[in-house]
């Protein structure tokens, strides 16, 4: 039988203490977003009740729907989430189409969320438009996945704006989502049918997201809330807090400039190897260190007070090769030591500096 284990059992950093390079995994909670969540809690009522505090409750999450559409610049519908992993189990699960293609390198959630998927392969650090082709089939619509962003490299798959492979898929008569959780929020949403959107990416809290529809006719309902598309009492106290750092602004707004976390790459890789297959993003990155295992580094980065990752959380804890990283193509023994430094609205210029004196200091 187990026994409860006391609190003092646990202790957590200082916030002040460790400096934090894994926002990619999970960053910290905005101000803005903290306040807004206490607000909605305030707010206790279920917002599908038929009564006033219900009532009252229902117009606070339309008001957070329509928030957040603003704040990513979106004029479809929008469906409230618990998450990334949940709306993308949504939006291919629930879509009318019968086939399913995703590219080589998308998140592990893609590949639960649809394990019967066709993958297209990768050139040049982007999905392979001829491979695409030769999968799609007029007379069998498709919904094809791709992330904006990669988690595991930050390489830019998608462009923000005009989007040629959605193009492509609306041509074969198919449906394009587009997998934003480590860019919605922080750059301009690339054109779809479709956006999975992640709070806790972007520093709201964790149990929040969406799934943005350009029309609610794409996806069959399953019945319940959020339009008979998801059952579940809606999260409002997230919904809030999702529009509240949302609105707190994007990379814009960060404590570091783009020319300056660039830079910081750069001053890394003169101790090892980028890994950055095609285009890069200017806030996730993934390193190859010149000898060590990513294991060793995390290790004594750890120790050292630094916060990193290798590969995306929801697989680092296995010592099988990324499964991303041999999609893009990279040999085993780089990508065994390889490490994924990810920068976040509360990063500061003496975090990268002090981040890459000890990162020089272990590599030297």
């Amino acid at each position: 039988m187990c026994q409860k284990q006391s609190s003092r059992h646990y202790r957590s950093w200082p916030i002040s203490s460790p400096v934090y390079l894994d926002h990619a995994a999970t960053s910290p909670l905005r101000p803005e977003a903290r306040d807004a969540w206490l607000e909605g809690a305030a707010l206790w009522a279920n917002p599908s009740s038929p009564h006033k505090a219900g009532r009252a409750a229902r117009a606070a999450l339309e008001q957070a729907r329509e928030r957040v559409k603003a704040a990513l610049g979106w004029s479809g519908e929008l469906i409230f989430t618990s998450g990334a992993s949940e709306a993308l189990a949504l939006g291919l699960g629930r879509a009318k189409a019968t086939r399913k293609l995703v590219s080589a390198v998308e998140h592990d959630a893609v590949f639960r969320a649809a394990p019967d998927a066709q993958e297209i392969a990768m050139r040049d650090g982007v999905p392979d438009a001829e491979a695409l082709a030769g999968l799609l089939k007029a007379e069998e619509r498709a919904v094809v996945a791709v992330q904006s962003i990669n988690s595991e490299t930050g390489t830019v798959l998608l462009p923000f704006g005009a989007n040629p492979l959605a193009e492509q898929v609306r041509a074969a008569g198919g449906l394009f989502l587009a997998d934003c959780s480590q860019s919605a929020g922080k750059v301009a949403l690339p054109e779809a049918d479709m956006v999975v959107v992640s709070g806790h990416k972007l520093g709201g809290p964790v149990g929040i997201g969406a799934l943005l529809v350009r029309d609610y006719a794409m996806l069959a309902p399953t019945g319940g809330q959020e339009r008979g598309y998801r059952a579940g009492t809606e999260n409002l106290p997230g919904a809030l807090a999702l529009a509240a750092a949302l609105e707190a602004g994007g990379l814009e707004s960060w404590a570091t400039s783009a020319e300056q976390r660039m830079a910081f790459r750069e001053a890394l890789a003169r101790h090892g190897a980028l890994v950055q297959p095609g285009e890069a993003c200017s806030h996730i990155f993934a390193l190859a260190a010149p000898k060590l295992a990513a294991t060793a580094t995390l290790i004594r980065l750890d120790a050292m007070g630094f916060a990193i990752s290798a590969g995306s959380a929801c697989s680092s804890g296995t010592l099988k090769q990324s499964r991303v990283l041999r999609g893009f193509g990279i040999d085993e023994d780089t990508a065994r030591r390889t490490v994924r430094v990810s920068v976040g609205w509360n990063t500061t210029p003496a975090d990268l500096t002090a981040f890459r004196e000890a990162w020089a200091g272990i590599h030297a």
